[in-house]
């Protein structure tokens, strides 16, 4: 492309001005992208957490050498699904054909051998990984929900495996799904939505949609959610929405939403203390009524937490729910706002034994410790937007703290009721110059 001149350049600048505005292809691609490549200065941070270790799903991480093993087991899938549809592969890839150019964009940084634009070949490769990824992930999720069968011509009765299948049995549920359900859950490991749902389109005649597939990924990271959450964009998509609504046991309590008519521009400003440190300014802990992450309040002395079950996967898992509302416009900042909170109520162990004494935190990994270091990790090199889903939750717990009272008990609590000694003394302190007192108003009255 020739270079302009000064004049050129200002006289088609101007005339752009004069145009009817109209969207670039660059900003309709805005639109649909959904799975990001994280930048180097967060991955750098804990490479694990955003690299797939078991299995890739798209792209991304497609052709790693320590993936490979997995895909001898995709196209079994493959061949698995099509057997059980009952149909021959070309009306799976021709569904995915006609959507080809929407599943390209979902991805922000797709390499150009993947692209219909770089070659029919690369067009061919893009579909074909994507049919044989969302045939194995479909795959795995249903053999999930399904249980141990009794044995019968050495295969299960169920799912039509092998019982010594290294995968799709009930050995590769206890030793490899574990595993499979972490790399799942990573965002530069996503499947758009759309695949499954075309796949499901074909295999049922289009009697299945998003529901069918929303249910069997909620089945499979053990949530409670009954409701359908509608369209979603990926895996980790549907976990996040999971994990911010209330299960099907306590969706329909009534929720008390305090503090809504407070500003929420202070969260800046505000200082947040320790779960030990709100203790003694007589600030109660209390487990939600429900387990979603935007279940968190703070009404007369209360906050109120939702209980959350610390596990291997956690930290992943997290790392790239806040990557996704990092990188994703309008996902939310749900989660987000959720962990910094935890990152400023938890400094210690001692913070994550309180909370895990009022039931908020289940720690599933045996070291108060870890857990403390694993939030204080968290939100590095991500950025919390100035006013936050939580903002309100902040503004009354800083407020609350510096009330005269409460600071003052803080500091008695921390000075003399540091340990149970120095209750006694103080206790002693008090009652020695108690009777002091009433020895000199004895000695008064009646001498």
């Amino acid at each position: 492309m020739s270079s302009l001149g000064p004049t050129d350049w200002i006289v088609q600048v101007n005339e752009s001005l004069d145009s009817e505005f109209l969207p670039s292809d660059g900003q309709l691609y805005w639109e649909k992208r959904s799975i990001y490549k994280v930048r180097s200065s967060i991955t750098d941070l804990n490479r694990k957490a955003y690299q797939p270790q078991v299995v890739s799903f798209g792209p991304y991480h497609h052709g790693e050498e320590h993936l490979l093993p997995m895909e001898h087991h995709k196209h079994r899938a493959l061949h698995r699904f099509l057997k059980q549809s009952g149909k021959r592969l070309e009306p799976f890839l021709n569904s995915l054909s006609e959507v080809r150019q929407a599943l390209e964009k979902s991805y922000e940084a797709l390499d150009s051998n993947w692209k219909q634009c770089s070659s029919e070949g690369a067009a061919f490769r893009f579909l074909k990984l994507m049919i044989t990824d969302g045939c194995f992930m479909l795959e795995i999720l249903r053999t999930a929900r399904q249980k141990g069968t009794q044995v019968k011509q050495e295969i299960t009765q169920e799912n039509g495996y092998m019982v010594n299948d290294p995968i799709f049995s009930d050995h590769g549920k206890l030793h490899i799904m574990p595993y499979i359900k972490r790399d799942m859950l990573m965002l530069e490991n996503q499947l758009p939505m759309l695949v499954l749902e075309q796949l499901v389109a074909v295999e049922s005649d289009h009697k299945e949609g998003h529901d069918c597939i929303n249910r069997l990924i909620l089945d499979f990271f053990s949530s409670a959610l009954s409701e359908d959450i509608g369209k979603c964009l990926h895996v980790l998509d549907v976990y996040r929405k999971s994990v911010l609504l209330p299960d099907k046991h306590e969706q329909n309590k009534p929720k008390k939403k305090p503090n809504e008519d407070k500003p929420n521009n202070a969260l800046r400003t505000e200082i947040i203390r320790s779960a030990t440190e709100l203790h003694e300014h007589g600030i109660r802990l209390r487990k939600s009524k429900t387990s979603s992450l935007k279940d968190i309040s703070f009404d007369n002395g209360v906050l109120s937490l939702p209980r959350i079950i610390v596990d291997d996967i956690f930290e992943s898992v997290y790392l790239n729910l806040i990557v996704f509302e990092h990188f994703h416009v309008g996902a939310g900042d749900e989660v987000t706002s959720y962990v910094f909170l935890m990152d400023k109520i938890i400094n210690d162990e001692k913070d994550v034994a309180l909370l895990h004494t009022k039931g908020i935190i289940e720690n599933a990994i045996g070291s108060d410790k870890a857990i403390a270091e694993m939030f204080n990790s968290l939100c590095k090199e991500v950025t919390l937007r100035p006013e936050s889903s939580l903002d309100a939750v902040h503004t009354g717990v800083s407020t609350y703290c510096k009330r005269t009272w409460y600071k003052w008990r803080a500091t008695l609590r921390h000075t003399y009721f540091k340990s149970p000694w120095s209750i006694i003394s103080f206790i002693a302190a008090i009652l020695l110059f108690a009777l002091a007192i009433i020895q000199t108003a004895y000695a008064m009255i009646y001498h």
